[in-house]
């Protein structure tokens, strides 16, 4: 302790200065310390906080992106119908052996909410048996209606795609999703753009 009041006594006679200019100059370091790194606090602060902003508004933007992709999902969905085209029995095209392949198609096809609703039939007020009038029976929907036109081109294409394939071909997994891939491509192309295939669902699959 004694050495370091000599020591600042000589400083101070060393610096030609009297004590209180010595004080000063000490206040001046330390107040200009503090300053400095209340600024570097701030300003270390300031940049944090933009760098969590920046980082909320890009995860809000993803889960609004999400959300309205998924909204958009929900909805082919919801106006989807399942089109049920019957048993298929056909001859496979292997050139050794006579094989052939029994299964069920069904499509899923998009509709608007126009065609979705049916259209009752037009019917003269009249009275029946009894003196009760006669009640109107639903039409088809405007899909069904499409559908029933085109139902023989669609069954035709589904036979052309499946026949062109061979057992190796429809035993794979990879081998029954192309199979799908093309009657969707063959009835999109039927139906001209006025509905969309979503989905193809083989239901039995047996080959013999």
């Amino acid at each position: 302790m004694a050495n370091d009041e000599i020591d600042l006594k000589r400083q101070i006679q060393n610096s030609n200065k009297t004590p209180n200019e010595f004080l000063k100059t000490i206040i001046i370091n330390l107040v200009s310390t503090t300053l400095l790194c209340i600024i570097f606090i701030c300003a270390n602060f300031i940049i944090q906080t933009n760098l969590l902003n920046t980082k909320l508004a890009s995860l809000n933007n993803t889960n609004t992106e999400a959300d309205y992709a998924a909204d958009e999902e929900t909805e082919v969905v919801k106006h989807g119908v399942i089109v049920d085209l019957g048993d298929f029995v056909l001859n496979l095209a292997d050139p050794n052996s006579r094989r052939y392949l029994k299964t069920n198609v069904a499509l899923e096809i998009s509709q608007s909410e126009q065609e979705a609703e049916p259209k009752p039939e037009t019917k003269k007020s009249g009275h029946g048996h009894g003196g009760e009038e006669e009640a109107a029976t639903p039409q088809q929907t405007d899909l069904e209606k499409r559908l029933t036109e085109y139902k023989p081109a669609i069954r035709d294409a589904i036979i052309t795609t499946l026949s062109s394939k061979t057992v190796a071909e429809l035993s794979t997994v990879a081998g029954k999703e192309l199979a799908k891939e093309q009657i969707m491509s063959a009835v999109n192309g039927i139906l001209a753009g006025q509905n969309e295939v979503l989905r193809v669902s083989f239901g039995q699959f047996i080959i013999q």
